[in-house]
């Protein structure tokens, strides 16, 4: 599709809601009016009645001093995706065991749009243990998950991947022949091992979920830290291990054509 095809389906509207969405979502404590004709570049006269109608439907909230908040809602609807919402549903159970297993927390990561997402998370069962919170984004070059699912896809998805990451804000990063060859390691033991860019002291353990064609649909990731005097905890070699397993059952489900359509297009 050529520029003047895209000019001719434009819906102004539309982008204005969008962009508004867009801009509140990137701060916090809100925006007002004018902050945001300013931020948009355009005028405040412009958004009065969009921001109304984005207030009534329950997607911005307006807060005293004319200042408007971004809501949950998108959120929500985010977790009424039918395939992410199966797959974190299947994959529930089997979080759990693994985290009683391991007394260490994990959460499940899917690609969407030049970013990692998480969208399940397991709580550690003790006092102890590193969570990251459902609808957080992630890195694709400085996180386990992120690697992981760089390496079980293929060199035309990747090379997709990367370059949507780099275009929505994501950390830069290049497929350079070193790290080429660590995915190639990933992808050779099953699993991605790496003290984690962002918390001193954790060691990201993560394993693919692939469907039948072994393309990984998402990454099962344990945030390892060591615990001490913690009856039943397990080692970082038995952690690996029950880690892997657990990867394999849902890589069965999925195979099983179960939750093999949570694959983002």
């Amino acid at each position: 599709m050529n520029d003047l095809d895209r000019d001719r389906y434009r819906a102004p509207a539309l982008d204005k809601g969008l962009d508004i969405l867009e801009l509140l979502a990137g701060v916090d404590g809100g925006l007002s009016q004018a902050e945001i004709a300013k931020r948009l570049e355009r005028s405040p006269n412009e958004f009065y009645r969009m921001l109304d109608r984005l207030v009534r439907r329950g997607y911005v909230a307006r807060l005293e001093g004319d200042r408007y908040l971004l809501t949950l809602k998108l959120f929500g609807l985010a977790q009424m995706h039918a395939p992410t919402r199966r797959l974190a549903s299947f994959a529930t159970p089997l979080m759990r065991k693994l985290g009683e297993t391991t007394q260490q927390a994990n959460h499940i990561v899917v690609y969407d749009r030049g970013h990692p997402v998480v969208i399940a998370q397991q709580e550690a069962p003790g006092y102890w243990g590193i969570s990251i919170r459902v609808g957080s984004r992630m890195g694709l070059f400085d996180t386990g998950s992120g690697h992981v699912l760089l390496a079980f896809r293929s060199p035309e998805l990747r090379a997709m991947m990367v370059a949507e990451h780099v275009g929505s804000g994501g950390p830069e990063g290049r497929m350079t022949e070193t790290f080429e060859a660590r995915l190639e390691q990933i992808r050779q033991r099953g699993y991605e091992m790496m003290p984690s860019a962002q918390t001193a002291g954790v060691i990201n353990l993560s394993a693919p979920i692939v469907s039948a064609d072994g393309t990984a649909i998402a990454a099962l990731t344990v945030p390892y830290i060591t615990l001490i005097n913690t009856p039943g905890a397990a080692d970082i070699d038995t952690t690996i291990l029950s880690l892997c397993e657990t990867a394999k059952r849902l890589s069965d489900l999925a195979g099983a054509g179960i939750v093999s359509d949570a694959l983002p297009d």
